[in-house]
């Protein structure tokens, strides 16, 4: 397994030095970079948000958001499409970009991604600029930042692929080149841009924010800087997450197990470890027609049983340390981006009252940070006081907006 990912790791870096023609250091030591324009397909306008209009969205919605002070550009709305590397294959992928006008030339970059979606009409590329998600990211923009949002694989321009759930690596790898291609928007659109970058996301976006970080510390990329990151109710500890499932008599989101376990099937071509080994039928013989992308997240949990014991294979469930399962046990390791320490600094939130993703998977991957070095000045974690896995979600965009604020502007 690390062989085919140190493998994979090596194409998407070949790939990434292909598409960035040169840089250069200026006389003030930052970074001066072309980014070349095959890694951008096309951009299209959707949508125009003016500034007095979002400040009032933000006002109804009563989010706790400097709009008043900070929310002061127009916002354009533009369907994003990029290439990729996927297991070896470029690819075009897609996302949302939202571009403030009027900038006075250093807006930072936030990529922000999505949580866990089902069906491809979900996708930000699909969302309309009226949908209540587009119009907070414009909000956002409108305080003077370009905000790109991927699709990552498996919907929009690239929905005729299972969408690689918790994978690792193609996460962050399909975070970064939509950075670059944004990047490449604004400069085609005159945006003025600093080479500031931060990373956020919910629940899936906090894994993907966590990973994309990740891999920015182990690899590096071109141009940005990055700042710092604002990873919120993920799964980080992906073994931790399934020791969880399986202590719960009854679970309300199934398709979580099912979706991981059809990702790595499919991402990795096993042919050793099957879906029928790990579920019950008539359950593993749907997992991969439900997850096409036809279906919602709440459909496909429709489709499957909330019964623990219903739906995973016993043998799987009383027995996950056999021999058998160590295909699947060591995709987890090597998918969970734990067991590093940052540098840059990273705002953990998460609510206490969580019982999708839990609490305690933020608590413990915290933990391990501390205890392998990481700095409690780097890395935070915020508890959400008796949030929810919904409930917790305005909390932490009211959070993470104060402090990429205060870091970005003050």
């Amino acid at each position: 397994m690390f062989f085919i990912q140190t493998l994979r790791k090596m194409r998407s870096l070949v790939f990434l030095t292909l598409l960035v023609i040169f840089y250069s250091c200026s006389s003030d030591g930052e970074k001066e970079v072309q980014i070349s324009k095959e890694i951008l397909v096309d951009y299209e306008l959707v949508g125009i948000w003016g500034a007095p209009e979002l400040r009032t969205f933000v006002g109804i919605a009563e989010l706790d958001l400097p709009a008043e002070e900070r929310l002061l550009y127009d916002v354009d709305v533009y369907n994003l499409e990029y290439r990729t590397d996927y297991k070896g294959e470029i690819i075009t992928v897609s996302g949302k970009v939202f571009m403030p006008k009027g900038v006075p030339g250093n807006a930072p970059t936030v990529c922000f991604s999505h949580g866990t979606i089902g069906s491809d009409a979900e996708a930000f590329s699909n969302l309309s600029a009226s949908n209540n998600t587009v119009r907070l990211l414009s909000a956002l923009a409108g305080m003077g930042i370009v905000v790109v949002a991927p699709d990552l694989v498996g919907f929009g321009a690239s929905a005729t692929y299972y969408h690689p759930y918790y994978v690792q690596e193609i996460t962050a790898t399909a975070s970064v080149d939509g950075i670059y291609a944004a990047k490449l928007v604004a400069d085609e659109l005159a945006i003025g841009t600093s080479n500031h970058l931060y990373l956020a996301g919910y629940s899936q976006g906090g894994f993907s924010t966590m990973s994309t970080h990740k891999w920015i510390e182990e690899n590096g990329i071109d141009y940005f800087d990055l700042r710092a990151s604002f990873p919120a109710a993920g799964g980080y500890d992906i073994q931790g997450m399934e020791d969880y499932f399986f202590e719960q008599e009854v679970y309300d989101q199934p398709f979580y197990l099912a979706y991981v376990a059809n990702a790595y099937v499919d991402y990795y071509d096993w042919t050793e470890l099957t879906l029928s080994d790990v579920f019950n039928e008539p359950y593993a013989s749907l997992i991969p027609d439900v997850l096409d992308g036809s279906y919602t997240g709440q459909e496909i949990n429709d489709f499957l049983n909330d019964t623990v014991a219903v739906l995973v294979n016993s043998a799987y469930l009383n027995n996950p340390n056999e021999a058998k399962f160590q295909l699947i046990k060591q995709a987890y390791a090597d998918n969970s981006p734990i067991n590093w320490v940052p540098s840059k600094p990273v705002f953990m939130y998460h609510g206490d009252a969580d019982i999708t993703v839990p609490y305690q998977n933020s608590r413990d991957v915290y933990d391990q940070f501390i205890d392998i070095g990481a700095s409690t000045s780097v890395v935070t974690l915020t508890t959400l006081d008796s949030g929810t896995h919904s409930t917790g979600v305005v909390p932490y965009i009211e959070g993470f907006t104060s402090t990429l604020i205060a870091i970005a502007y003050e």
